[in-house]
């Protein structure tokens, strides 16, 4: 299988010191299915256009130009020379001015992965110092980068052989906690429960393991077609889970039971297999 191609090349700069690296896409969105807009009428393939909106003309790409609009019917053309104009970022070089701990991350702000590796063999033993280095401090660098024709903030992070280069969202993107919460009191609990509860988390803990997850949704909808390309009956959706009230203690007591746990005045003991 040939190697993934980068979708940026050039240099990270560390105060006087820099290496040649490539970054290279960490997803990949090949093995989910992706539909056609069809015409009912003789089931060919239709393409969207953009049409002005008082003419009813298709307006082809060469004519077409980003507006902002300012009012009722009033934009402001804007040109893509203009735009590339603004780049306040170097296109070819991932400056980097800042570590911050792992620790402190905000995982609200990781947004898309790739991967960062050197460019070539003469730019790997200085990748590799500066990887090992952030690993031993626990730190992630962080850097702004020009990626598919727009400055994207990143932070970068030491990963087994290479690095992890993660795009950020930006503050005003993000939906401030304090906004939601607001409304939630402090509650309290009973001591009781929340010793079953633990039992119950303590039976289940395993590893992170993304190998294991499954795509309910796509996994579905191959079924269907392969149902539908066979001339076979479709199958059944999904029950729909029914609303209950429930009794949090009774439905803890009855999980560890399940889990092989038993509960005694108040003191819960694992039970031991025969």
């Amino acid at each position: 299988m040939a190697a993934p191609r980068a979708v940026w090349k050039g240099f990270m700069k560390v105060g006087s010191v820099s290496c040649g690296v490539k970054i290279v896409a960490a997803t990949s969105e090949t093995s989910k299915i992706h539909f056609r807009i069809l015409n009912r009428k003789d089931g060919l393939p239709v393409k969207s256009a953009y049409v002005d909106e008082e003419t009813g003309e298709t307006v082809e790409a060469e004519g077409q130009v980003k507006g902002l609009e300012t009012g009722k019917n009033e934009f402001i053309q804007i040109e893509p020379d203009e735009i590339k104009a603004l780049k306040l970022t170097s296109q070819h070089t991932l400056e980097i001015d800042e570590f911050v701990p792992v620790s402190e991350i905000d995982t609200r702000y990781l947004e898309k992965p790739y991967y960062l590796i050197p460019a070539d063999k003469a730019s790997a033993e200085a990748f590799n110092v500066l990887r090992e280095a952030m690993k031993n401090k626990r730190v992630a660098a962080r850097s702004c980068v020009v990626l598919f024709q727009r400055g994207r903030e990143v932070i970068i992070q030491p990963f087994g052989k290479g690095m992890l280069l993660t795009e950020l969202r930006n503050h005003n993107e993000m939906v401030s906690e304090a906004t939601v919460f607001e409304g939630l009191k402090k509650q309290g609990y009973d001591p009781d429960l929340l010793e079953i509860a633990s039992l119950l988390i303590d039976k289940k803990a395993t590893k992170f393991d993304p190998s294991k997850f499954e795509d309910t949704y796509e996994d579905a909808l191959i079924a269907m077609i392969d149902a539908k390309r066979k001339g076979k009956k479709l199958p059944k959706a999904a029950p729909t889970p029914r609303e209950n009230v429930i009794d949090l203690a009774d439905v803890l007591r009855k999980s560890l039971a399940k889990e092989g746990i038993t509960a005694k005045s108040g003191k819960q003991k694992k039970r031991k297999s025969a």
